[in-house]
């Protein structure tokens, strides 16, 4: 199924009227669906503008993504503020205005997304108006939408460039398993077509560091049982959240573990992360765990929480006050809006939707944790 008549129409018009003299700057905070989507557009953009250059606001350290980087070749450099003068022209994909501090303030000409619009009652986010706009939060990933325009446009990808979609795709729908409708699984099958199987396994595969290592070692010696069915490891000092979100989806794979809790210290503020197999909903027992101390919360097989080193007591070590707090704080009771089953949805295409929206509705953190991080 391709984008509505009124979609395509729009965005061939756009394309058709772009000034060869515009320098564009592509701006995103790097993902496997950011970094795709932005080497689509480039593409589009390419044969009519002057140039075209993809910036990140954010740092890249998870392996798989940097192996993404590196083995597709994928142009992106640091954002410099003090450079945006260089540019014409702004676009932004996999994201919206209001998402980074970094992209405030800049006059967007172009914004591509899945995820949902702010509340109309938000009165922090400026009004959008860019030449071209299409923002669809009912499908998966924003590598989808970029899919759709080349078949529109009749552009065949290049091996490279399908295979970036396709992982872009793979990752914010968990291969499927947290959310995607009929167009993303579409978008899919197409790029299987042209994609570069072998680089994608590659890019797949990447998932450690090699001076991780001795992290696992730290863990697989400490791991403690934790309330009968899970088990909760502590790593000390890391350099980033991503080397606790490495170590706790590895335990995943542990047969009979239902549940684990991988926490940490980065730059004096402690972050747990959960992961479970579905039997016990771990985003309410993150927030049961820490929600008087920080921020926490999550989905039922994924959850996440973060506070101050200074919210542990002085006579009490960080490792301790988390595993005390995990063994013995009882779940809050769910409000009724929390607990209303969700409504019958009118028609067969609306239950993907559906899962597609949940997905989506992250919570503080949870965007560089569930979307496959950075």
């Amino acid at each position: 199924m391709l984008p509505t008549a009124e979609i395509v129409a729009h965005m061939k018009d756009w394309r058709q009227n772009l000034d060869k003299d515009d320098r564009w700057c592509i701006l995103i905070n790097a993902d496997p669906d950011a970094l795709a989507s932005a080497m689509a557009l480039k593409r589009l953009l390419l044969p009519r503008v002057h140039n075209a250059d993809i910036a990140r606001v954010n740092e890249v350290t998870r392996p798989d993504n940097l192996a993404m980087i590196r083995y597709l070749r994928i142009p992106v450099r640091a954002w410099q503020p003090e450079k945006a003068d260089q540019y014409t022209r702004f676009a932004i994909v996999d994201s919206q205005p209001h998402h980074h501090k970094s992209f405030q303030g800049i006059p967007f000409d172009c914004i591509i997304d899945h995820h949902p619009l702010p509340p109309p009652t938000c009165g922090t986010v400026a009004p959008l108006h860019p030449s071209f706009c299409d923002i669809r939060p009912g499908l998966g990933a924003t590598s989808t939408i970029m899919t759709r325009y080349f078949q529109a446009l009749r552009l065949r990808p290049s091996p490279r460039l399908a295979t970036a979609l396709l992982y872009g795709i793979r990752t914010d729908t968990a291969a499927f398993e947290r959310s995607g409708d009929e167009d993303d699984f579409r978008a899919y099958q197409w790029l299987s077509r042209h994609a570069d199987n072998n680089l994608l396994r590659r890019i797949i595969r990447s998932e450690y560091l090699r001076e991780w290592l001795p992290l696992f070692s730290r863990a697989f010696r400490g791991l403690t049982d934790c309330r009968g069915s899970g088990a909760f490891a502590w790593l000390n000092e890391v350099s980033s959240g991503d080397l606790l979100v490495a170590v706790a989806d590895f335990f995943t794979r542990v047969h009979g573990l239902k549940w684990i809790a991988v926490s940490g210290i980065v730059d004096k503020t402690v972050i747990v992360i959960f992961r479970g197999d579905g039997a016990r909903d771990i985003g309410r027992l993150a927030d049961a765990c820490f929600y008087d101390v920080g921020q926490a919360g999550g989905h039922r097989t994924l959850g996440r929480a973060e506070f101050s080193l200074d919210a542990v007591p002085e006579d009490v070590k960080p490792a301790d006050f988390v595993l005390k707090r995990l063994e013995t704080r009882k779940l809050r009771p769910q409000t009724a809006h929390e607990a209303a089953p969700a409504p019958a949805p009118a028609s067969a295409a609306a239950p993907a939707a559906a899962l597609a929206a949940a997905a989506l509705a992250h919570t503080p953190n949870e965007h560089s944790d569930c979307k496959n991080k950075k």
